[in-house]
């Protein structure tokens, strides 16, 4: 039996089961077994627990869920009260920040990183947003707070087309407007992958031909990039000011400003495909060693976190526990 035993949830497409099967070979090397397939959308909450595949998820050292394309508003509702008892990889409160653009920016730019300027106001104050686009010469592009993968990202490239995008922000009746200025660039991107506070790959992608977003879902094709310092110290800082354990940062390069700028924070960044491996992405191997060693490190601390305050555990303690405690936590 297994000293410790964390839940997992990962995507299976493109490579996903490769991975999966990587994941926990590695970990049983570690001692810690894995229950997959942990989908929280098969889940029920009664009684004091939520129990998912007949998996009481209360009992698990520690879950790591790592699904974008199938995580639904009943999951995320799961996710956050279950990452109030265990330990969840991703924390929950970070992903849910970078999964909102307006909310990741803004607290970006409060601790000094490079964003695209913006401006996020009540849908119906277009003043406001005439006003920034006046101060950025004019262009600027409108997100979704909350859309991924590029999905409904459009470009103004005046102020008259705020006009015309008021009827469809009406209709899709949200609250507030958020824009960004529009970023001049070669229309290629960086993607920056940090584990656990340390930099393990680095991947481009470049937009299709006469278009500008370099989304794989919005045409979009991966490309071979080395990244230099400042990309990587600035990916890296990114990732810290989330909280994210494991951060995509996408950034470009703003040539008017001549300065790199953080784009986005990913809150899952899928690892490379097969395809992507054979063209030359091989960073797979190092961020699944990262993403096992701190793993281990964070059901190790827990437990022995448990142990000191169990009342029980005097006999442990006094042989030496409450010393490893404090070194396992300021390892962490």
């Amino acid at each position: 039996m297994s000293k410790y035993t964390v839940g997992l949830w990962l995507y299976q497409n493109g490579g996903g089961d490769v991975i999966q099967r990587k994941l926990i070979e590695r970990l049983r090397e570690r001692d810690i077994g894995v229950i997959s397939g942990l989908n929280l959308a098969k889940a029920l909450a009664h009684k004091g627990s939520i129990v998912c595949n007949g998996v009481n998820m209360e009992d698990l050292d520690l879950f790591f869920t790592y699904n974008a394309g199938q995580q639904t508003q009943y999951q995320m509702y799961l996710y956050e009260m279950l990452d109030r008892c265990i330990p969840i990889i991703n924390n929950y409160r970070s992903f849910a920040l970078t999964e909102d653009k307006f909310k990741t920016t803004h607290l970006l730019r409060r601790h000094g990183i490079n964003t695209p300027d913006y401006c996020l106001c009540r849908h119906n104050n277009l003043d406001a947003l005439r006003a920034s686009m006046v101060d950025w010469g004019g262009r600027a592009v409108y997100k979704p707070t909350d859309g991924w993968g590029g999905t409904g990202i459009v470009r103004l490239d005046n102020e008259s087309a705020l006009d015309m995008l008021q009827p469809f922000i009406n209709k899709i009746d949200i609250q507030h407007f958020f824009v960004e200025r529009f970023v001049q660039n070669d229309h290629t991107d960086f993607r920056i992958d940090v584990v656990d506070g340390d930099y393990v790959g680095c991947y481009g992608r470049k937009a299709p031909q006469d278009d500008w977003k370099t989304n794989i879902t919005s045409g979009g094709s991966v490309i071979a990039r080395e990244p230099n310092d400042e990309v990587v110290q600035l990916a890296i800082k990114a990732a810290k000011v989330t909280g994210l354990e494991i951060a995509g940062v996408d950034l470009i390069y703003d040539q008017e400003r001549e300065e790199y700028v953080v784009l986005e924070v990913n809150g899952i960044p899928a690892f490379a495909t097969p395809d992507q491996e054979e063209f030359g992405l091989d960073f797979n191997d190092r961020k699944i060693d990262k993403i096992v060693e701190m793993i281990e490190r964070k059901v190790t601390v827990n437990k022995l976190v448990d142990v000191e305050m169990n009342p029980l555990s005097e006999k442990i303690v006094e042989e030496g526990v409450d010393k490893r405690v404090e070194e396992a936590v300021h390892a962490a």
